[in-house]
């Protein structure tokens, strides 16, 4: 029964490095989401649909129920997952990404769903102009992370956010979730503030863990995320 990680946007498979050096377990599979540091498949869309079909796809392909997490757009994946196909998971686990009824996109986000500008955006994108802001929310490789963005994610940014405009629609939860599901969110983070999650967690019934961080404080305080993780997996057990 491994534990499945869902990385989110602008990051790779890589960015989990500091939480798996945390962990007692070793039955960890890291996704490496389409575009972003991995290979595009052929006429692959990028959009939310999309990825959710293709996470399932990789899930289902375990056979067996897994610990899912996710973070950012990792995490609003993984809750969809979880809303849809409880059936492939024992635990889900949100970090710093949640859909509710009182979900709003942040102003970069609104800013790269707008034709045009959106590709203005990602035009003047470089390791120089996106590290400082990175380091900003709280990544503890912003440089690392800076690096890995190409076209093929930046083409893939724009569609997955385009879309996305229609959030909340029937990703939001209308009551609780039978599977057990912890909230784990940085404190600090001003790209999506801890209300968003204990929104998530008042309506879904799951239970709430802050850590003293900004937006990847996931891995920004691996130690403490890694014991929050672990003691909700053996709660499950």
């Amino acid at each position: 029964m491994p534990a499945v990680f869902v990385h989110g946007v602008p990051d790779t498979a890589g960015m989990w490095d500091p939480l798996l050096s945390e962990l007692s377990r070793d039955d960890v599979i890291t996704l490496r989401l389409p575009g972003f540091g991995a290979p595009l498949p052929e006429g692959f869309a990028a959009t939310k649909e999309a990825y959710v079909d293709w996470i399932v796809a990789q899930v289902d392909g375990i056979e067996e129920p897994v610990d899912l997490v996710g973070h950012d757009w990792g995490s609003l994946l993984s809750q969809r997952v979880a809303l849809t196909r409880p059936d492939l998971l024992r635990t889900f686990t949100l970090s710093n990404g949640a859909v509710t009824d009182r979900f709003r996109w942040h102003d970069l986000a609104v800013q790269w769903q707008t034709p045009e500008v959106g590709e203005q955006i990602m035009e003047s994108f470089s390791g120089e102009t996106i590290a400082p802001g990175l380091a900003d929310v709280g990544h503890p490789d912003a440089d690392g992370a800076a690096a890995a963005i190409d076209e093929t994610m930046k083409r893939c940014i724009l569609a997955l956010y385009r879309s996305a405009t229609d959030l909340p629609g029937d990703w939001a939860p209308t009551g609780p979730v039978e599977l057990p599901g912890l909230v784990l969110w940085g404190e600090h983070d001003p790209v999506g503030p801890p209300a968003s999650g204990l929104r998530f967690a008042e309506i879904s019934g799951a239970r709430v863990a802050l850590l003293d961080g900004s937006h990847w404080a996931i891995v920004e305080r691996p130690a403490e995320a890694a014991a929050a993780l672990e003691g909700h997996w053996s709660g499950a057990a």
